[in-house]
């Protein structure tokens, strides 16, 4: 798939790129359009910095496949203009508009953005951003980093709430795989179950839909990692639909993070890597795919480069129901270079997260009994046995994905705490 762009003025395309557009719209996308953003420091040197800002972020936005992106040339017609945001989006045909401000004062300067539900007049989402123009160019990165990071699970939020009153046989594909990801994300079992059958209900009914194929891989394999499901089975499938998935858009972040994922899981730790880092190239400010870089990172010992990715990944999306998940791969990380007092910090911030999570509280107890706290180490196994009875060393070694030295470091652990 490719991205849809205007080239022309606000209302008009050619006639080639509409039948393109019509083609995709059936598949359900949405489309969002960046104004650009008003000067408000009445010096007209601002006026460069407010123009690169709205740029970055319509350029980081089109990375993201979810949505439509609306091409500068079509959205900068409206610079300098009082706009009505309802009637922009009629003449430039999309559901979202996302405008903003730039104010200067001193050395500082404040960046507001929101994001408007043009159908309804509501904002799904806003928020300001304070700077220090120093580093100009540094401080446009950050902007642009942290508003693409904020806006894309708003707007799957807003999506997902529009499916939410239809049943699965009055949906289309983006529909199904909206609603879908809506449920997955509340992380729970039951729902989690419910969304992965409405993805295989959008594979089995658009074969040709990318998107469902990536979604599907990543839920059984989020699934399987929080102990919902996943034989070996499906993590043989999750490869394959990841797989076909890249092979409908080669260009899809999500399709490269699953097959990282499932790659990880069957301890092909630097394919793993190396499909992460792609998806990376294709949108960086994907969080996710900073965290499972991290977690794969932090499993074959390369504890640094773990840290940086995994840290960044929670500044991106700090509300993630993914960071239970990030903040045990930190304290893996940590543990693994012989800082054991901060794996026991995280850990313990990670069961608190989630604390049914048992790879959280495996660390746990591994840090605490290398941070010499031995009693606390075996309270602490005995908990985790409760939620995983049939756990033993050989189980840890056929079904944990830790390279041979960072296995080995693990293991010490968690023999020293009583397990066999």
């Amino acid at each position: 798939m490719h991205a849809y762009r205007l080239v022309k003025g606000p209302g008009r395309e050619p006639a080639g790129e509409v039948t393109e557009r019509a083609g995709k719209i059936a598949m359900g996308k949405p489309s969002i359009a960046v104004l650009p953003f008003s000067n408000m420091s009445g010096d007209p040197e601002q006026e460069y910095f407010a123009d690169g800002i709205s740029e970055d972020i319509i350029t980081g936005l089109s990375k993201l496949r979810w949505f439509f992106v609306i091409a500068r040339n079509s959205s900068f017609g409206y610079k300098g203009k009082a706009v009505d945001v309802k009637r922009a989006a009629r003449e430039l045909g999309v559901r979202y508009v996302l405008e903003g401000s730039v104010r200067k004062s001193g050395n500082r300067v404040r960046i507001t953005a929101q994001l408007v539900d043009a159908a309804t007049g509501n904002h799904v989402w806003a928020d300001r951003y304070d700077g220090d123009l120093a580093d100009i160019f540094s401080l446009q990165d950050e902007i642009t980093m942290k508003v693409v990071a904020a806006i894309e699970p708003r707007l799957l939020e807003a999506e997902a709430i529009r499916s939410q009153n239809r049943s699965p046989e009055d949906l289309g594909a983006w529909d199904m795989v909206m609603q879908a990801n809506s449920l997955f994300w509340r992380m729970t079992k039951a729902e989690a179950e419910r969304a992965i059958s409405i993805l295989r209900q959008a594979v089995a009914r658009y074969p040709e839909y990318g998107p469902a194929y990536s979604m599907l891989a990543y839920s059984l394999l989020v699934s399987g990692y929080l102990g919902w499901e996943l034989a070996e089975a499906d993590t043989t499938q999750a490869a394959a639909l990841a797989a076909r998935a890249a092979e409908l858009d080669d260009s899809d972040p999500w399709a490269h993070l699953a097959l990282g994922f499932s790659a990880f899981v069957m301890r092909q730790t630097d394919q793993a890597v190396e499909e992460c880092r792609r998806a990376l190239g294709l949108n960086p400010n994907f969080a996710a795919a900073h965290g499972y870089l991290g977690w794969a990172l932090a499993f074959d010992g390369r504890s640094e480069e773990a840290i940086t990715h995994l840290e960044r990944a929670m500044l991106m999306s700090p509300q993630d129901p993914q960071n239970a998940i990030f903040t045990t791969g930190l304290a893996a990380a940590h543990y693994l270079a012989g800082r054991f007092s901060e794996a026991v910090s995280l850990s313990r911030k990670a069961l608190q997260l989630r604390y049914g999570f048992t790879p959280g509280h495996r660390i746990y107890v591994a840090s605490l009994v290398q941070s010499g706290k031995t009693d606390e180490a075996r309270e602490a196994l005995s908990r985790l046995k409760e939620l995983h009875p049939d756990l033993s060393i050989a189980w840890i070694e056929r079904h944990v994905p830790y390279t041979a030295a960072a296995m080995a470091k693990f293991v010490e652990g968690m023999r020293k705490a009583g397990l066999e």
